[in-house]
């Protein structure tokens, strides 16, 4: 090899390692400590990962058993960390008197779908198996998340009443079902999100690189989580579709999404809504069309981000439907929301 062409060289291996560079990680949010700090809901599985683990953050002088409110965070599937964000959601819900469990599932590089479902259905059952040991109400158990996290909790209220899809991973034999469910600008139809992005994605541009890599390509978040490249098996994405799976069981559903978020389109947390709405189930669509993709918190408490704020809803009681409104989301809306399906 000439001298001339290691320059050539050079390039071409950088080329090639950006393509399969690990997307960068947010940085872990600092807070208020969790009152029990890396439970194992299951056995690690690979050995180093934190995918089984959970934080628990419990309300003050809780004189009577806690509903829960599970928090799992988006990481584009990539990351195992999940419950480090629960440390910004955790101060505000115990002092309306919810528990927070704080709970990570496994990564894309770790198990593919359905291993993610599995893994927050076992969260679940072990809260419930262990509700007693720390002053919790099994029977008031709720879900929130954050884009991937949002599809974690879509996907896991709709499918309580799905027995093949409940898996073996930790506690068996008890109901994996919530009560109520809040998904932050969630993925759902994965095989539509090229074709509603605010712009034109980029071929080959590896995740993590910027908001113009293509969900389609066979590197994209969605077609790691699948193991293959969606476009080319769609049947095996539908199976990860949360819509897929509306049903007469399903809890109450609340979906928030910006119009302006450039990673996940906000068709697709109207596409779930729809399909919520067209089976007259109980579900409330929160539109911010100056909203990016996150973060979850600013989207009930910065001015600049809930600007013309809608809100619609559809009961299943009589098949109701309230149009879009102005509104303008805070704290109080998802407390409300849990307060009046956690019973």
């Amino acid at each position: 090899m000439s001298i001339a062409s290691l320059p050539r060289l050079v390039l071409a291996i950088a080329a090639a390692a950006a393509m399969t560079a690990t997307p960068a990680q947010p940085p872990v949010p600092s807070g208020p400590p969790p009152t029990h700090a890396d439970l194992a809901y299951a056995p690690p599985e690979p050995a180093d990962s934190n995918g089984h683990l959970l934080d628990l953050y419990l309300p003050e002088g809780a004189a009577t058993p806690a509903p829960v409110v599970i928090w799992t965070s988006g990481s584009a599937w990539f990351g195992d960390t999940g419950k480090a964000g629960a440390v910004r959601v955790a101060p505000e819900l115990n002092k309306a008197g919810f528990a927070v469990a704080g709970v990570s599932i496994r990564s894309s590089r770790q198990v593919r779908f359905p291993g993610q479902l599995h893994d927050i259905k076992a969260a679940i059952r072990w809260l419930r198996s262990n509700a007693a040991r720390y002053n919790l109400d099994p029977e008031r158990i709720a879900i929130m998340g954050d884009s991937s996290g949002g599809w974690t909790t879509a996907i896991a209220a709709l499918t309580g009443d799905v027995p093949a899809l409940e898996g073996n991973v930790g506690v068996t034999g008890v109901s994996s079902a919530v009560q109520a469910a809040v998904a932050f600008y969630p993925p759902t139809n994965f095989l539509e999100m090229d074709r509603w992005a605010l712009r034109p994605c980029t071929p080959n541009t590896p995740p993590g690189a910027g908001a113009a890599f293509c969900h389609d390509d066979a590197t994209s978040p969605e077609s790691s989580l699948i193991g293959c490249a969606i476009q080319s098996c769609p049947e095996r994405v539908q199976q990860a579709n949360p819509a897929r799976y509306v049903s007469d069981n399903d809890p109450p559903l609340m979906i928030l999404h910006g119009n302006s978020d450039p990673l996940v389109p906000h068709n697709q947390g109207e596409l779930l809504y729809q399909a919520l709405n067209k089976a007259c189930r109980d579900a409330v669509f929160i539109s911010l069309p100056k909203a990016g993709h996150g973060p979850a918190v600013g989207f009930l408490t910065d001015d600049a981000i809930r600007e013309t704020a809608t809100k619609r809803s559809t009961s299943a009681d009589g098949c109701a439907i309230e149009n879009p409104m102005p509104y303008t989301p805070t704290w109080a809306t998802v407390i409300d929301f849990l307060n009046a399906h956690l019973r």
